[in-house]
């Protein structure tokens, strides 16, 4: 059974996802709508979908990759977070980088190599702090 930080750290990646996607929604009304359209199994209610975006409640493994698939983001990290550094690397959820990441990007391309390695262990060494 989930604890209570589990449910809440899912409920703040799901509205992340939810505030990323292309059709924002809002509130648990719309999101049990939304959800509905696109899900096979028995309809959520606006009262499930509450308990999702509240964090007291996490959705079973069929409606998780439901609303994966539909916001576009990796289902392990909608309902754990990134794998930890020792299974993978760290995964940002699948969307379109913002316009501010792909000029860092462009910026740090133009370094010369010793310049971008430190720039991916200062990035490392960020990511490992506490």
């Amino acid at each position: 059974m989930p604890t209570i930080d589990e449910k809440s750290d899912f409920s703040k990646r799901l509205k992340l996802a939810l505030r990323r996607s292309s059709e924002p929604v809002n509130g648990a009304t719309e999101l049990a709508l939304r959800f509905n359209l696109r899900y096979n199994g028995e309809a959520v209610t606006a009262q499930t979908a509450h308990k999702w975006i509240t964090g007291r409640a996490i959705p079973t493994n069929d409606k998780l990759a439901t609303i994966a698939k539909w916001l576009n983001v990796d289902e392990h990290w909608l309902h754990y977070g990134p794998p930890s550094k020792k299974t993978a690397t760290a995964q940002i959820p699948s969307s379109k980088p913002a316009p501010e990441l792909i000029a860092l990007a462009a910026k740090i391309q133009t370094l010369q190599p010793h310049q971008r390695y430190l720039v991916e262990e200062l990035v490392e060494q960020l990511q490992d702090a506490p």
